[in-house]
């Protein structure tokens, strides 16, 4: 029927939206498409192979989450996150995260009466991706620690958190890393400004211990706040005649 055929045709086109959404955001969170970089719907069409109408798509739909910049006649740009960017991004996760901590305390436990939000797959699914996070910010490898610490914060604040606070928790930890992944690419020895807390935070969970979760994720926000702090006093001394402001 000429319906079952329209609906194929929608539900393909949808699909390959969303992959290549998927692909470019993995090419910007990898730093393969740095802050700035200009490229046309075209190019991108010609680099999967693909009709310009599900790239064109799959570019709003990325402009939507503040990870591109559009322009009606140069086409689109990867958008360009300032440290006083990054700052608020982590500021708003802290609001938000306060808020939902607050919201769990008011509405109570799991119905089956289990030390906290989370079934037992769940956490074993979270332990997971804790580790794998955990090691590779040790190792000081970027490409690993950003899916994984990607993951393990999404289902964190799935289990505790309705769909439309976790999409934004997401979001913000999406832009936090395209913004982070340049400038500690370019650092000599990024290992010590790479969080790698992610088993604490399963460990107090698995207590049922929500104050020790709140103050493993104080120290996350506090470290990368340090870490803005750091970059905010390296972009002074590179500003001329304001050397002495770095000690």
């Amino acid at each position: 029927m000429p319906g079952n055929g329209s609906g194929g045709t929608a539900v393909t086109r949808s699909t390959l939206r969303q992959q290549i959404a998927d692909a470019l955001r993995d090419e910007v969170l990898a730093g393969r498409l740095s802050p700035g970089q200009e490229f046309t719907v075209r190019q991108i069409a010609d680099q999967y192979g693909v009709s310009a109408t599900p790239v064109r798509e799959a570019l709003v739909d990325l402009s939507a989450q503040g990870l591109l910049d559009s322009d009606q006649h140069r086409g689109f740009k990867v958008h360009e996150f300032t440290v006083t960017d990054y700052r608020m991004m982590v500021e708003a996760r802290a609001l938000v995260v306060d808020g939902v901590f607050h919201h769990y305390e008011r509405s109570g436990r799991r119905e089956d009466g289990g030390p906290g939000p989370f079934d037992v797959q769940t956490l074993v699914s979270v332990r997971r991706r804790a580790e794998e996070a955990a090691r590779a910010a040790r190792a000081g490898d970027l490409d690993i620690l950003i899916g994984y610490d990607l993951r393990f914060w999404r289902e964190l604040s799935s289990a505790v958190a309705n769909r439309y606070v976790s999409d934004f928790l997401h979001r913000l930890r999406v832009q936090a890393w395209v913004f982070a992944v340049p400038r500690l690419r370019s650092d000599p020895d990024p290992s010590p400004w790479l969080w790698s807390g992610h088993e604490k935070i399963v460990d107090a969970v698995t207590r049922g211990d929500a104050q020790g979760v709140r103050d493993e994720i104080v120290a996350c926000n506090t470290h990368e706040l340090a870490w803005a702090d750091r970059l905010e006093r390296r972009e002074r001394r590179g500003r001329p005649g304001q050397e002495h402001q770095e000690r």
